[in-house]
Formats: C-alpha cells, sequence, structure tokens
C-alpha cells in the first residue's frame, strides 16, 4: 500500500495521532502490517490557463521542451542534484506514465505554500474526481533563481473511460529512486555561518565526498571547484587543521554563506557524482517566499483557479499543469498509477494494523516510525467522498 505523508492529515510530526493517506510505499509488520513511505513535499498551484507564473529558471525536461516563455532560461538541471536538494524521500514519477492527481492534495500545498487558509466559499466541481486518472506528459524540474528553491512542473492529461478501465492493466513498474549515493548533507551551524569562521566537515564526510587530500603537504590543503543548480562554480580551499585536526572549507566559503543568505539551521549537501564532479546544494530550514507570481492576489483564488482548470480538463479531456514544490510541507499530489492501485486494490487495511513509515527529520536524515491504523474515513465526505486522500488514521509511536 502506499501512504504518502500526504495522506497525513495536517498533524504536527510530534502528534501521536495522524491520518494518512492510503498511498505510500509499505512494508509488513506485526499482523498484516505495513510501512509507509511519506515524503515531505510541497506543491503551489497552476495550471494552463494561469500559467502566467514568472518562472525564473527552467530545467531538463523528460519530454519534448515547451515553447519558449519569455523570460525563461532554459537549461538543463542536474536532476540528482534537484532530487538531493528537494529530500531524501522525493522521486519525481516519470514523464510517459500514467499517475493519478489529487486535487483535494493540491489544495493543501497552496495552504502549506502560503501559510493561509481558505477564508470564502470554494464552489463545487463536480466533473471533478477526488482522484484523477491521468497521462504524465512532460515532467521539468526548476530551481529558483534567488532562493535556490526547487519545484517541478508537470503537464498531466485525464484519461478517458476506455483508458482508465485499461490502465489497471498492466501495472508499470515502480519508479527508481534518483538520489544520490555519494553525498553528505549537514545542517549549519552558527559558526558556520560566521563571516569570519568556515564550514566544519565531518570526517567521514570529507573523506567520501571530497577528494583525498595528499597528507604529504603541510597542512594538507586543496582547492575544491562545485557546482550549484544553476551551473555556478564556487572555489573553496579544503584544509585539514586544527587541534583535534578537522576538515575545514576556508577561502571561497563566507562568500558562498552571504551569496546565498545561509543562516544556521539551513542545510549544505555535495554530492560528488559518476562524472567525478563535485555539486552544491541548499536546503533551507525555513520556507522561503514561495516563488509563485505576485498577480495571484488571494489564497482562495488560487484554489479555485486549480480546482476550475482540473475540473475542466476532466471534462474535456484536455491538457492542465501543476507546479509541485516538494520543500512547502509533507504531502505529494501527482501518484504513481502502478503505487495507486498496489495500496487500494492489492493491499488490505484494517484497523489494528501494525504499520512502519519513513519521515524525514529536521536533520535532513530518514527516520522510521512505527504506529497502529485506527480508523479508516474520508477526510472530507461532503466535498470530496470516497476520497483516498488521507484517509487513514493512525496512532504513532514517537
Amino acid at each position: 500500500m502506499w501512504m504518502a505523508s500526504s495522506f497525513i492529515r495536517s498533524c504536527p510530526l510530534y502528534s501521536p495521532l495522524h491520518w494518512v493517506q492510503r498511498f505510500c510505499d509499505c512494508e509488513g509488520s506485526g499482523r498484516g502490517g505495513l510501512t509507509r513511505r511519506p515524503r515531505r513535499t510541497r506543491a503551489s498551484l497552476s495550471s494552463d490557463e494561469s500559467s502566467s507564473r514568472s518562472v525564473k529558471e527552467c530545467v531538463c525536461s523528460t519530454s519534448p521542451s515547451p515553447a519558449p516563455v519569455e523570460g525563461v532560461e532554459k537549461r538543463c538541471l542536474n536532476s540528482e542534484l534537484w532530487h538531493a536538494c528537494a529530500g531524501p524521500l522525493v522521486c519525481l514519477p516519470t514523464a510517459g506514465t500514467r499517475v493519478v492527481y489529487f486535487p483535494q492534495g493540491h489544495s493543501e500545498q497552496v495552504v502549506a505554500s502560503t501559510n493561509k487558509e481558505v477564508e470564502g466559499h470554494i464552489p463545487n466541481y463536480p466533473s471533478l474526481p477526488p482522484q484523477l486518472f491521468c497521462q504524465l506528459h512532460k515532467v521539468t524540474m526548476h530551481a529558483d533563481a534567488e532562493t535556490d528553491e526547487v519545484y517541478a512542473q508537470m503537464t498531466l492529461q485525464p484519461l478517458n473511460l476506455q483508458e482508465q478501465k485499461d490502465a489497471y492493466f498492466p501495472i508499470e513498474m515502480d519508479v527508481l529512486s534518483k538520489q544520490p549515493t555519494n553525498y553528505f548533507c549537514k545542517t549549519l551551524t552558527a559558526s558556520d555561518t560566521s563571516t569570519h569562521g568556515g564550514f566544519s566537515v565531518p570526517r567521514r564526510a570529507a573523506e567520501k565526498v571530497f577528494p583525498p587530500l595528499d597528507f604529504s603537504q603541510q597542512p594538507p590543503a586543496q582547492e575544491l571547484v562545485a557546482c550549484d543548480l544553476h551551473d555556478v562554480e564556487w572555489k573553496f580551499r579544503h584544509i585539514y587543521r586544527g587541534q583535534p585536526k578537522r576538515h575545514l572549507l576556508t577561502t571561497g566559503w563566507s562568500i558562498f554563506v552571504s551569496a546565498k543568505r545561509l543562516v544556521a539551521g539551513d542545510s549544505v549537501l555535495f554530492i560528488w557524482n559518476e562524472k567525478n564532479q563535485l555539486l552544491l546544494g541548499i536546503r533551507r530550514s525555513n520556507r522561503p517566499q514561495t516563488v509563485m507570481p505576485s498577480s495571484f492576489l488571494s489564497s482562495d483564488s488560487m484554489h479555485i483557479g486549480l480546482l476550475a482548470a482540473a475540473a475542466h480538463a476532466a471534462a474535456t479531456n484536455s491538457r492542465f499543469t501543476v507546479f509541485y514544490n516538494p520543500r512547502a510541507s509533507p504531502s505529494e499530489f501527482v501518484i504513481p498509477l502502478s503505487k495507486y492501485v498496489k495500496a487500494v486494490y492489492h493491499t488490505r487495511v484494517s484497523v489494528g494494523m501494525r504499520f512502519r513509515m519513513l519521515f524525514e527529520t529536521e536533520e535532513c536524515s530518514v527516520r522510521r516510525y512505527m504506529g497502529t491504523i485506527t480508523g479508516i474515513s474520508d477526510l472530507d465526505p461532503v466535498r470530496w467522498p470516497n476520497s483516498h486522500w488521507r484517509s487513514v488514521k493512525v496512532n504513532l509511536i514517537l
């Protein structure tokens, strides 16, 4: 069964009670138990009708390039670095595959991105089902030029009735992880962000990711050149010194901290890829200003816009576009069909079942939690009946 954190109802992580989606990667535990693999995600709204959004930077697409857009720099971002910056549990679905789109979850992402609840009346859209089966035509990765905030653009097209019947046969293979294997991520301390200090690198991380130092030199030192998401090169002096001796990045580090406006609590990650290149990314502890255009006047307008666009697409089988910010909130709303089918039709869920679930921690690592399913019901039975969004209520053991 697939239970992403998008199915976890908006309870804080530290609360023992959660509502979780019915669709996460899972493993058996206890009596028919399962392991949920939620992902810390965040999403902002968009549609083809509202794509006036000012995209600061565009990344390579897994499908044919979109038509030129004024003010958009067209360049391929490194997929491995993008996924590392997005989070250890994030993996975008692949273009050309079938997916399930949850408008209910997309609407939640607007709340998380704007930090504002719906205030006015949101109309109902009878043509929009709680789960919309779609063909994923295009996936493009993006990064905001000012904040380095990563997000993705997905072009979806609802399946017609016959395609929906065929959608369950055969089941497509699960998406392979796109996370890097040789990297480290460190949460910055006050000393790391001081303009007079350097960046203290954990010994094992330095030995694993950085090129080896020549210890015949005194002190051992080298120059590192790392590329960020925008292909900007940053040069650092890597030195091994001090009492006790430790790995430090000195010259060039304060320039990087100032340019990226990093503060204590933010995280920096380094990747050594298969091409013997050093890549550099950041994850911010706080949520930076969303990269949505200022033309959106209210959160309510955004909710109505995304629901209306999806409803129109569902009624006409036309394409529509969504923007997905994986760092905004613990939710994902475009799910590979294979995971959905496995969760809904191939996994039995019942009250009392035990499970294990993966969460991304504030320390940028992954932690496994255990718990028990205590209820199964619709989150919003009036507006979204028979929805699988956050349909499982669980009690976590922290």
